[in-house]
């Protein structure tokens, strides 16, 4: 089993940064895919961006391309999503997760989530 715990929310002005970090138990890390999803009030949850066991390999939502970075440390088993230029419309609950595949955008394909952390962007 993993736990994950997520770090670095907080509240923010349009145009600012936050940097969300997410630190994992377990000395498997390396081997996972990680994934961030956020969750607005009153909508589903959805993909972010995630990132191949290797670091390699990237994908992300096209609301956040451009502006949001997704890298890891496997060393710090701890993944991080750099968020610049956030907008009103981040605003959500950020969450990572666990895929134990090559990083689908479908958060039923994940299989242990954090708590999650509040980013609110003011305008």
């Amino acid at each position: 089993q993993v736990q994950l715990v997520e770090s670095g929310g907080g509240l923010v002005q349009a145009g600012g940064s936050l940097r969300l970090s997410c630190a994992a138990s377990g000395r498997t890390f390396r081997m996972y895919t990680m994934g961030w999803f956020r969750q607005a009030p009153g909508k589903e949850r959805e993909f972010v961006a995630a990132i191949r066991s290797s670091g390699g390999i990237t994908h992300y939502a096209d609301s956040v391309k451009g502006r949001f970075t997704i890298s890891r440390d496997n060393a710090k088993n701890t993944v991080y999503l750099q968020m610049n230029s956030l907008q009103p419309e981040d605003t959500a609950v950020y969450y990572c997760a666990v895929d134990y595949g090559l990083g689908s955008s479908s958060a039923y394909e994940y299989d242990y989530w954090g708590q999650g952390t509040q980013v609110t962007v003011s305008s």
